[in-house]
């Protein structure tokens, strides 16, 4: 999976924190309120992220279209986390030098991931 260029992240990162369908007036009037962007060019960035099937195109709020995440953020972040570990010859020591740079409270996290994925696996 590649990852999300500047401005596709930027129009994903909203969705996602909204977690609602937006239109693309929604998503540049609040990145204009951090930095200009033009309409056209989030439109056109929010049709490739459709295109790519990033984005569900959904009924019309008037004359536009809304838009809502196909995939949650998190599907996203794993995704990256798979190629990542995809990229290695020895997945076992890139999973070692990766669980060795997590915090306590996210090795607390991974054993619980791991706990639920095995009772899953279980039922």
């Amino acid at each position: 999976m590649r990852r999300l260029g500047d401005l596709e992240a930027e129009i994903m990162d909203r969705l996602w924190a909204w977690g609602r369908p937006a239109t693309v007036r929604e998503i540049v009037d609040d990145i204009n309120t951090q930095r200009p962007v033009a309409y056209s060019t989030v439109m056109t960035v929010t049709n490739i992220l459709h295109g790519k099937g990033w984005l569900l195109r959904d009924k019309k709020q008037g004359r536009a279209w809304l838009y809502t995440p196909v995939r949650s953020r998190e599907a996203y972040a794993a995704a990256l986390m798979e190629d990542g570990l995809g990229a290695s010859t020895d997945r076992p020591a890139t999973l070692l030098h990766f669980v060795e740079n997590m915090s306590e409270e996210e090795v607390a996290a991974l054993r619980e991931a791991l706990r639920a994925v095995g009772k899953q696996a279980a039922e």
